[in-house]
């Protein structure tokens, strides 16, 4: 059995079937910016890394510290550090032979206010 339904036509006088979208989003550097930011951030790993810098006390973990946690060898978190380094989140402090990471006010804060969302509060 076939069922028919026949579906009105829209039509459109003005010529134009839409209102052309307007952007305030910033240039391709911003852009560029927020992907290395976001992609950083999509990774469970580096968010768990993140998370535990900005939660330690003081704000700052060496290398040392993060590999345990996430189960994970010294060069893997490396690795994973280097990401968040370059999407400008943590920042890299070499001391001897160890590596000390920090998180960078408001980083966070920044790239969820781009999103419109209100996750984190300013203390």
């Amino acid at each position: 059995m076939t069922v028919r339904i026949e579906l009105p036509i829209a039509h459109i006088d003005s010529g134009e079937c839409c209102t052309p979208a307007t952007s305030s989003v910033g240039d391709d550097a911003d852009i560029d910016r927020l992907t290395r930011v976001f992609k950083a951030l999509g990774d469970s790993t580096r968010l768990k890394l993140l998370l535990m810098i900005a939660e330690s006390d003081p704000s700052e973990l060496c290398i040392c510290d993060l590999t345990e946690p996430v189960g994970l060898g010294q060069p893997t978190v490396s690795y994973h550090m280097k990401r968040l380094v370059d999407a400008g989140l943590v920042t890299r402090e070499k001391r001897g032979k160890w590596a000390y990471f920090q998180l960078i006010d408001g980083a966070l804060e920044s790239a969820v206010r781009v999103l419109g969302l209100e996750l984190f509060q300013t203390k």
